[in-house]
């Protein structure tokens, strides 16, 4: 007896090296948007650069601001500042103190540093940032220091040649009415976020203008410095969400070569080869029940077995991934998923209905250990 060998090749889907979309579930993006707000800030306090005592040169100061964020990172807002300013000197014995009022609007720039190093997140805490700006203080009810100038000629009436009579020391710069002088300032902000309209913040500020701000001669230009707490409120929606879909699955197939003997005595007729069953995996997005094109070939593939053996029936279990959902959607999925094959098979290629059998197992039956692929119908035809 002669032996021969005979190789049979058949393709068998028997596992998948890889098939990872990377993350279960879709990503949260978020996405900027312009909007408007409006800040008040009525807990404020001024120092006015001078030469008397610290504590003699703070004054009361409010603000308030309609602004416009442009992106995340850069604004802009129209301010007003106001209350007073405080000025003094000491000459010989005595001190002499003044204050005036004025309205100081100005044009800022914004820029949340936050964001620019950090990365957007309209969720986070705390928020740092840097301004700066142009502006007009408008200065007013300039009397004190007309009375103080009156006082110090009052106490020295007969030594105009001492050095506090000279213009320098002697408010040379006085002035009266109303005044209009352009200023510079930059500062720094602090936020503390309450909710995405609300949040709470600190804000300090440097400010410069020219000498005559304080009525005194001194050679240099005048400063103030502001410090402001208060609330912002920001109008409208600020930001949306979006998802990012989790990426399809690199799936790449095995191919198992088969290698069997067959014996036969040499004057007999030759063996009927037999036929091996056919298994395709038909694999689905998460929440998914449609058949997308990447799998279509797996169906045909049924549909050519069922044609080339028209004895031969399909059996068709549709199943869903545990890790995600929950019993009642996950038996949906996994019917909808056995369905669509179903249809396919019967609409596209025309395969009798008596020929196919179906059922589903939703989450209960996991064919496999990686998660993500239970996503899947499991067709066997034989």
């Amino acid at each position: 007896m002669k032996m021969k060998k005979t190789i049979l090749s058949c393709l068998l889907a028997l596992g998948f090296l890889t098939a990872s979309a990377q993350d279960q579930q879709p990503k949260t993006e978020y996405v900027f948007n312009p909007h408007w707000y409006v800040q008040i800030q009525p807990l404020g306090i001024q120092h006015t650069l001078g030469e008397i005592d610290f504590v003699d040169l703070n004054s009361y100061n409010v603000q308030a601001a309609l602004g416009r964020q442009f992106n995340p990172v850069v604004g802009a807002r129209l301010a007003v500042n106001a209350w007073q300013s405080k000025a003094g000197s000491k000459i010989g014995v005595y001190t002499y103190k003044w204050d005036w009022k004025y309205v100081a609007p100005s044009v800022d720039v914004t820029f949340n540093l936050s964001n620019l190093f950090c990365g957007y997140n309209p969720n986070r805490l705390f928020n740092f940032g840097v301004f700066a700006g142009l502006g007009a203080n408008i200065g007013f009810s300039n009397d004190k220091a007309a009375d103080a100038k009156a006082a110090i000629r009052a106490n020295y009436p007969s030594q105009p040649n001492y050095y506090f009579w000279d213009d320098a020391d002697n408010l040379a710069y006085l002035w009266d009415g109303t005044k209009v002088r352009l200023f510079g300032q930059a500062g720094v902000t602090a936020d503390f976020r309450i909710s995405d309209a609300i949040s709470v913040g600190l804000e300090l500020s440097a400010n410069t203008l020219n000498d005559k701000y304080n009525s005194k001669k001194a050679g240099n230009w005048d400063w103030y410095f502001n410090a402001l707490a208060g609330v912002k409120i920001n109008l409208g929606t600020t930001y949306t969400t979006r998802e990012i879909p989790v990426p399809e699955p690199e799936i790449r197939y095995v191919e198992k070569i088969v290698e069997k003997i067959v014996e036969k005595p040499a004057p007999a007729a030759a063996a009927v080869a037999t036929v091996e069953p056919l298994r395709r995996d038909v694999f689905f997005l998460i929440n998914k029940t449609n058949i997308r094109p990447s799998e279509a070939q797996k169906v045909k593939d049924i549909a050519d077995y069922l044609n080339e053996h028209p004895t031969a029936k399909v059996m068709i279990t549709g199943y869903a991934d545990a890790g995600t959902g929950n019993n009642r959607i996950n038996d949906r999925l996994a019917a909808g998923r056995a369905d669509a094959v179903v249809k396919s098979l019967k609409k596209d290629y025309g395969i009798a209905e008596s020929r196919i059998s179906y059922d589903s197992k939703g989450s209960r039956v996991q064919p496999f250990a990686e998660n993500d692929m239970n996503r899947v119908s499991i067709c066997i035809a034989e």
